[in-house]
């Protein structure tokens, strides 16, 4: 099973353009750990692009599509995905356990299908755009970090191996499912940086002593003026 990189620093590279995510990722390649490569990226490049930007980095692909359908075709889409030789791939923890365990087994048999290393399988458990009033314009009442807990424990109990969440879920989390259980965290903002669209952050020092695995970050990196320089300022201000 893929494990993450020593350098827990994943960059979002979300834009349809393939010639700036690939200048972009190689630039990268000595100072992240990895690629995040999203729906925007993967709807104009598709299979392709994302091997083009795999060589060129030689760096991890998280790849970010969130797939949530009926299990047989999520699973089918975990399998096919697999093609690209992921680092991580995820799924939605909505869609739950019945389609969850279906992504897990055919992560097993992507692997085995395209002779690639078997990627982490991890589930969002609640948008880090979201906040308690987005939530309750969609039903959900209950807080919100109770609906991430609950998500989290029911993917693990489903196989996966870990879930996407906020900074300020992760000791919660990793309280309830345990010190293997991988949480890559995203809506990481340095403190220098804007904050965007997202609304429960952290600074990536505070995300990795709560006890985040990953980081992704994107704008703060690939909005810079030096996208390697914001990188390796990042890295400078990690725990050692």
């Amino acid at each position: 099973m893929a494990d993450p990189a020593p350098n827990p620093i994943y960059v979002a590279v979300d834009t349809p353009d393939l010639n700036r995510a690939t200048a972009l990722s190689a630039a990268l390649a000595d100072v992240a750990g990895g690629i995040k490569l999203g729906l925007e990226f993967f709807t104009a490049n598709g299979v392709k692009g994302v091997h083009q930007v795999a060589s060129a980095s030689g760096l991890p692909v998280f790849l970010d599509l969130k797939f949530h359908d009926i299990p047989n075709t999520v699973a089918g889409a975990v399998r096919a995905a697999c093609e690209t030789a992921p680092g991580i791939v995820n799924v939605h923890a909505i869609g739950g356990r019945t389609m969850m365990t279906a992504a897990a087994q055919a992560a097993d048999e992507g692997a085995r299908i395209h002779a690639v290393t078997r990627p982490l399988v991890i589930a969002v458990t609640v948008l880090t755009s979201m906040d308690q009033t987005d939530m309750a314009e969609c039903g959900i009442v209950r807080p919100v970090a109770d609906q991430v807990r609950e998500l989290a424990i029911l993917t693990r109990d489903s196989g996966l191996d870990g879930v996407v969440c906020s900074a300020h879920e992760a000791a919660m989390i990793r309280a309830a499912c345990g010190p293997d259980f991988k949480l890559i965290v995203p809506g990481v903002r340095p403190a220098w940086a804007a904050t965007d669209d997202q609304k429960r952050i952290m600074t990536p020092a505070e995300a990795i002593a709560a006890g985040a695995d990953i980081l992704v970050i994107g704008r703060p990196i690939t909005g810079a003026e030096d996208p390697v320089a914001a990188c390796r300022r990042i890295l400078a201000e990690l725990p050692k």
